[in-house]
């Protein structure tokens, strides 16, 4: 019998799309400082879907690099849909301060953001990731995937696998404040 120094987890992780909000620098009293962002999230039926808000720490280079590149656009009130994937998802209750709720209590979904799959900025695809090599060789071909021009609230949208970015992210290095798209 062999034992495994080896730990193992369970993932639970949380893939979706919705738009990006609120990109921030969160500087702690203690600890590092780290990206920040929040995801509207888009749940239930395309013709009545609603928003789950997501308060998420974006975790890996990658995705703090294109994440940083949004800046600019959410900052000009631009409509960024992301695709994403979470993980991590936790709670956060906390006390309004102010407003017409101040005194009441609230929850907040916190989670970390993992993976940025695609960006569209105002309904044009500006980044798709690569697929993985792993990932295409064990799988079926796929049907065409939809076009960059297709509506961005349509359901099942899913980046095109053949394209590529217009600036590969994992060949630049990654600024303080990177370039928009």
């Amino acid at each position: 019998m062999t034992t495994s120094n080896e730990s193992s987890f369970f993932d639970l992780h949380i893939t979706g799309l919705g738009y990006l909000n609120r990109i921030r620098e969160v500087k702690p009293k203690k600890g590092a400082p780290f990206l920040a962002c929040d995801i509207a999230a888009l749940n239930g039926p395309a013709n009545d879907a609603s928003y789950v808000r997501f308060d998420t720490r974006v975790s890996g280079s990658e995705a703090q690099h294109l994440i940083r590149r949004c800046v600019q656009a959410v900052e000009s009130e631009k409509k960024v849909l992301i695709g994403f994937r979470l993980g991590d998802l936790w709670t956060d209750i906390f006390t309004y301060a102010k407003g017409k709720r101040a005194g009441e209590q609230g929850v907040s979904l916190k989670a970390r953001l993992l993976f940025v799959s695609w960006i569209k900025i105002d309904g044009k695809l500006v980044y798709k990731a690569e697929p993985k090599p792993t990932e295409t060789s064990d799988q079926v071909p796929q049907a065409p995937a939809s076009s960059p021009s297709q509506d961005a609230a349509t359901p099942g949208i899913s980046a095109p696998a053949s394209d590529t970015p217009e600036e590969d992210a994992a060949d630049t290095p990654v600024p303080a404040l990177a370039d928009s798209f």
